[in-house]
């Protein structure tokens, strides 16, 4: 009778135990009875029947799949070999989560071939130089029609990242040429720019030397001829009497050079009479009364 009775405890235990489920919070799930959905699971403990309930867990956490890399013919005939990448991930509301299950065979395979047809038709009518240029309207249009084409399997398309868009070998050694001499008419544009700047500013230097020697000259001519004419004023002013009595003076020693003998009256002072042939009037002098 005991036996029974442990057995019949021993297989609820594993009967317990097999039907056990426990959800993390980096998941939701799906129960179904006999194949029929029945019940969505919340993070925590659950617990199905084993045999007749089954329960499917969704990761709702931000995904990354890899658009793989592919060659695409541009519009100019070019060969380019473009890769991306897609974010994305499933809403965590019980619609969004039956609709990844129910909705979608495998939505990770899809989203890549959606993303690599997506780019093919992108790229394909553009150049590759706008191509390359452009990658953030790729980026957009890609993402764009993700997230229009993936709505009713309720993801969510985080963001798109083209990773490369590399031509050919050939065209990229051409491309590498192009760049490379861009670059050198640039800095060989730099260099005469800052050339000119120096000679200009040299030039100004020199101008500006110039122009303050020839004003100091002024400024020294301006003060040699203001010093002359002060020379001028003084002599005009102080020396014109004695220019006369000098001139007179010289008058009478030629008059004395060319003459041997003058008569002086014996009451007369020899510089009286000197004076006197000069123009200039002798001194008086008082008789003393003894």
């Amino acid at each position: 009778m005991y036996g029974y009775i442990y057995l019949i405890i021993v297989i609820a235990v594993i009967i317990f135990l097999a039907g056990m489920r426990i959800v993390r919070p980096t998941h939701r799930g799906l129960i179904e009875t006999l194949g029929k959905y029945t019940k969505f699971a919340q993070p925590g403990f659950h617990w199905v029947i084993p045999a007749i309930q089954k329960l499917y867990l969704v990761n709702i956490t931000e995904q990354m799949v890899n658009a793989e890399p592919q060659v695409i013919i541009t519009n100019d005939n070019l060969n380019a070999t473009v890769d991306a990448q897609v974010y994305f991930k499933i809403r965590m509301d019980e619609e969004s989560v039956k609709n990844s299950i129910y909705n979608v065979a495998n939505y990770r395979y899809q989203i890549v071939n959606l993303a690599r047809t997506t780019l093919r038709n992108i790229i394909g009518t553009m150049t590759l130089k706008s191509a390359n240029s452009e990658r953030g309207r790729i980026n957009n249009d890609l993402h764009r029609t993700l997230r229009d084409e993936t709505q009713k399997w309720g993801l969510e398309i985080m963001r798109t990242e083209l990773k490369e868009i590399d031509p050919p070998k050939d065209v990229q050694e051409t491309m590498n040429k192009v760049v490379k001499a861009e670059n050198e008419k640039i800095s060989a544009i730099d260099f005469a720019t800052a050339a000119e700047t120096t000679a200009d500013g040299i030039k100004r230097a020199e101008i500006k030397k110039a122009e303050g020697i020839k004003q100091a000259k002024i400024l020294e001519a301006e003060g040699e001829a203001q010093a002359i004419r002060l020379v001028n004023e003084a002599a005009e002013m102080y020396f014109k009497g004695n220019a006369q009595l000098l001139k007179k003076l010289q008058t009478t020693e030629t008059a004395l050079k060319n003459n041997a003998k003058i008569v002086i009256p014996s009451d007369t002072e020899l510089i009286n009479v000197i004076g006197e042939m000069s123009g200039v009037l002798p001194v008086k002098r008082e008789k003393t009364e003894k």
